[in-house]
């Protein structure tokens, strides 16, 4: 994939459509996700970062980002990212399955993965079944949900969310965009399944890992512990 010819095709009105529909969904989870590293390999034109709160922050990409790698190959020691993006990666990998063994490999126990792609079953799907697939984005990958869903299981992540976006279908023009908003609004509403884009959060999970909560409820002071009277005083008897 030519790193200039998806800038080419993110500067197009629907490559503009897509960036607008996809910032808005990672903007809403990376909020709320904390720890220290965190990273997104791909689509380094949009800051899907820019409202996540962990304090070390990374950008990398085949050709281009503060790190270049492949992405089934990333420079990083195990269990040391806790945050990893992957918007459109696994569509562009040679080797998405073992894209995502790496991204299990480098995130922390209870890490996060959030990952885009393009949906097969849409009318973003079957515009790629009529198009030439040598042009930006239709030669990607078109991965199915379930599929992903079935490899992120057999990593032992748990899925925690599934958004769709891009219901709208995808024509080149703005004009022809802006009078099928309504289908936008009909489409999320009634199949929601149908979206052009599928948004999948999910957290690693390790076997055996059992949380340690503290036992608030529980006294500090066992009864055994607490004075008790073993015989009666003279007072006591006079008071009687």
């Amino acid at each position: 994939m030519s790193i200039e010819k998806q800038e080419q095709w993110l500067e197009s009105p629907l490559g503009q459509y897509l960036q607008e529909q996809e910032q808005a969904l990672f903007d809403q989870v990376v909020h709320d996700i904390f720890g220290f590293n965190a990273m997104q390999f791909g689509m380094l034109k949009m800051p899907l970062l820019r409202h996540c709160r962990i304090p070390y922050q990374f950008n990398a990409d085949g050709g281009g980002g503060a790190i270049r790698c492949a992405p089934h190959q990333l420079p990083f020691q195990a269990e040391s990212l806790d945050l990893l993006l992957l918007p459109h990666t696994l569509d562009f990998s040679e080797h998405p399955h073992q894209t995502l063994r790496e991204a299990a490999r480098v995130l922390v126990p209870e890490g996060h993965i959030a990952i885009t792609g393009f949906n097969p079953v849409s009318t973003w799907g079957a515009r790629r079944l009529a198009s030439d697939h040598e042009i930006y984005p239709w030669d990607a990958n078109f991965l199915s949900l379930m599929r992903i869903k079935d490899w992120l299981t057999l990593l032992d992540f748990e899925v925690i969310e599934v958004r769709m976006a891009c219901h709208m279908p995808p024509f080149r023009n703005s004009s022809g965009q802006g009078k099928l908003r309504m289908i936008e609004r009909l489409g999320a509403r009634f199949w929601p399944l149908m979206g052009g884009v599928y948004f999948v959060l999910a957290k690693k999970r390790v076997i055996g890992m059992r949380l340690i909560k503290p036992a608030w409820n529980k006294s500090k002071l066992k009864a055994g512990l607490l004075p008790t009277p073993t015989q009666r005083t003279d007072i006591q008897n006079k008071h009687e």
